[in-house]
Formats: C-alpha cells, structure tokens, sequence
C-alpha cells in the first residue's frame, strides 16, 4: 500500500465512525404514543431548540454521507 491508499483509508474509517455517532445521536422522527404524552411538557423554546441541533445533525449526516461515498469510490479506484 503507498501513502495515498493509507491516508484514504484513514479518512474512510474516520468518517464511517462519525456517520454512526452523528446518526445515533439524532432524535427519532416520530416518538409514538410516549412523546404525545410527554410532548405537551415541553415549552415552545424548547421544541424550537431541538429541532434546530435535529437539523444541524441531519445537514451533518448529509455531509459525511456524501464525503464517506466519494472514498468508497476513490478507494474502489486505486485498489
């Protein structure tokens, strides 16, 4: 393996554990039966905050999706 191989690598394993801490630190769409009960305690600053750090992650893994497939295809190429 030359240096260019290692360091795509690197950047491969990198961003495959980003994408799983980005993904998993996300809240689920839909809460079900607990989150209609539980959502009427929350205030409207409250649901206006989540929903904003909801949308940075999700811009995030957008971004590391995208960045993660461009090494796949990079690494398919110069192995």
């Amino acid at each position: 393996m030359n240096a260019g191989q290692i360091i795509v690598t690197i950047l491969h394993v990198i961003l495959s554990l980003s994408m799983v801490v980005i993904v998993l630190l996300q809240s689920a769409k839909s809460a079900g039966l607990s989150g209609s009960i539980a959502g009427g305690a929350e205030t409207f600053f409250g649901k206006n905050k989540g929903r904003t750090l909801d949308a940075l992650l999700s811009k995030y893994t957008t971004v590391v999706a995208i960045a993660f497939l461009v090494t796949s295809i990079v690494l398919v190429l110069i192995l």
